[in-house]
């Protein structure tokens, strides 16, 4: 699946649609670009986080539309979510919440007001601390991500068709060994 912007690149005169590995594409266009102004500079690092980045934004965009039947967006597909692979009893704090998203809490709130009124979350008094609350998933939260994200999975599986088993295995330890890194 490539983005707008990557498959208008593609398109140029004179470069062919791209199809795979050996073919070029934008990020070779502009890394080829910086060579021509700045002859020795070293834009390795361009090639691999150019196309981290327009992968992750294309696939966002992809995650985007297949939440969207649900009612979902991502930041809300990703509340439910972490409920629901909490295990039972799916009911977190909102702190907790916050924490494994990495969002204020003021950026969740807003998030879970629309995802209990929708009736996919509930919130009530923490029963051993009564000046906190605990969220929890409603039976139609925990069937909405079920769904959702057996939908979401379906776009990254397809996504993954362009590799092989053994080469998505290896991007796999590659990236965790990057993400480590930083």
């Amino acid at each position: 699946m490539l983005s707008r912007e990557l498959l208008a690149c593609s398109r140029m005169p004179g470069r062919p649609i791209l199809r795979g590995m050996s073919e070029r594409d934008a990020v070779d266009a502009i890394a080829e670009q910086w060579n021509t102004v700045r002859p020795g500079l070293d834009v390795t690092p361009m090639g691999v986080f150019g196309r981290i980045y327009r992968i992750a934004r294309a696939m966002g965009e992809a995650q985007e539309r297949a939440y969207a039947p649900y009612g979902l967006s991502r930041g809300e597909f990703d509340v439910i979510a972490t409920l629901r692979r909490s295990g039972e009893p799916y009911t977190l704090s909102p702190r907790q919440l916050s924490a494994t998203l990495m969002l204020t809490t003021g950026g969740m709130t807003g998030r879970l007001d629309k995802l209990e009124k929708a009736g996919l979350l509930g919130r009530a008094p923490d029963p051993h601390d009564r000046r906190a609350l605990q969220v929890s998933l409603t039976e139609r939260g925990f069937e909405v991500v079920e769904e959702a994200v057996a939908a979401g999975l379906d776009v990254q599986r397809k996504a993954l068709e362009a590799l092989s088993g053994e080469e998505a295995e290896q991007l796999t330890g590659l990236l965790r060994k990057l993400l480590a890194a930083v």
